[in-house]
């Protein structure tokens, strides 16, 4: 019913994410800030993913306000980001990088809550809605990299700004009603945490994220500084958005056929084998591309297992704070303490070794996963 209106949202919040991930560090740079502090940087937009979706999940949970608290964030997400406009030291644009991040790391779990609950018995079918986030990464990311090989990124806070009121206003246009709120599931929150296969999947989603960290912190400086152009480095993180929209296409029959916890398996060793190839292979344009293809395991598979797996495990009004969890424990938790490590990491014993560190973390994940996520 409301399948354009949510696909709406997804596309230019993920084209938000293409302007902002392969290019905000790029951007940072060129302010005259050193690895160690654009890695400081990249963690707090992490970090409050911590706090953030837990406080508005409580919020919405118990409101059955879901698209209102939405709106809000989004709003006050773009007010925010406005500030960098006024200065651009170091400490400004941390307290800035606080502020927005806090509202807009509040929309995306409350909004991937509503789609759930909007699609019912159907939730296999959620990632036809959420490919259309990655067709407007893709074009984000492609357009913008031929973009600034011609005028530099000076011009990114402009584009930020215009794609945050673009996620604002879509957002106006899902009614409260599609969120289909749900009454109070009777098993208490702390219960549910104390599931081992709820503890399993929170600790493999955690280390999925830190293990992905350098490569949204750093990939594209990693590229430059090996001789490609921002317009390559564009085409690349496309090219994996791309192969990531295929396994969305396709995600509504492998889960039924496959079952999640074999497909997290596959996913998590084929992440650990695509930094391997990007920590050794950075000179070979066929092995980076290659490599880039299994983005759609390191993040189209695992994400589309986790989002089955979360709403499956966190029922009822449990659903926003489970969504909440899933972002503050993986792209919050893992994300921060992975972009600082990634920091050091490169200043310190160089980029290789640092993706080679990220291939180790993958696979203590699919350990995990292995152990504690059950067959069935």
């Amino acid at each position: 019913m409301y399948y354009w209106r949510l696909s709406g949202f997804y596309l230019f919040y993920f084209a938000t994410l293409g302007a902002l991930i392969p290019y905000w560090s790029l951007y940072l740079k060129s302010l005259g800030f050193s690895a160690a502090q654009i890695g400081e940087l990249i963690a707090i937009l992490m970090a409050t993913k911590i706090v953030a979706p837990n406080i508005w999940g409580w919020i919405a949970d118990h409101t059955g306000r879901r698209m209102a608290i939405v709106r809000t964030a989004c709003l006050l997400a773009a007010v925010s980001f406005a500030g960098v406009f006024i200065r651009q030291d170091y400490r400004w644009m941390a307290l800035v990088m606080v502020l927005f991040s806090f509202f807009w790391n509040a929309a995306l779990p409350q909004f991937e809550a509503t789609t759930l609950n909007h699609l019912g018995r159907d939730t296999h079918r959620y990632s036809s809605i959420r490919l259309w986030g990655s067709i407007g990464f893709i074009i984000a990311v492609a357009v913008l990299g031929f973009v600034f090989q011609e005028t530099g990124t000076g011009m990114l806070p402009h584009i930020l700004l215009a794609l945050f009121a673009g996620i604002w206003l879509s957002s106006l246009a899902v009614p409260e009603d599609a969120a289909a709120h749900q009454a109070v599931h009777e098993e208490p929150l702390r219960q549910v945490l104390r599931r081992p296969a709820v503890v399993a999947l929170l600790l493999v989603c955690f280390l999925i994220q830190a293990s992905h960290a350098p490569y949204y912190t750093f990939y594209s400086l990693y590229l430059v500084d090996n001789g490609y152009s921002e317009s390559v480095v564009g085409q690349l993180w496309a090219l994996g958005v791309i192969a990531e929209i295929g396994v969305f296409l396709r995600m509504h029959a492998w889960l039924p056929r496959f079952g999640a916890r074999r497909l997290l398996l596959v996913a998590t060793a084929l992440t650990a084998l695509r930094w391997v190839m990007i920590a050794l292979f950075v000179e070979q344009a066929a092995m980076l591309v290659l490599a880039q293809t299994l983005h759609a395991a390191s993040f189209g598979v695992y994400h589309a297992v986790a989002i089955h797996l979360v709403h499956h495990l966190f029922t009822g009004r449990h659903q926003g704070r489970g969504q909440a969890l899933y972002s503050s424990m993986s792209f919050g938790a893992g994300g921060a303490a992975g972009s600082l490590a990634a920091g050091y990491l490169w200043d310190g014993v160089g980029a290789g070794w640092m993706y080679l560190a990220s291939a180790a973390v993958a696979m203590l994940a699919g350990w995990i996963a292995w152990r504690g996520i059950e067959r069935r």
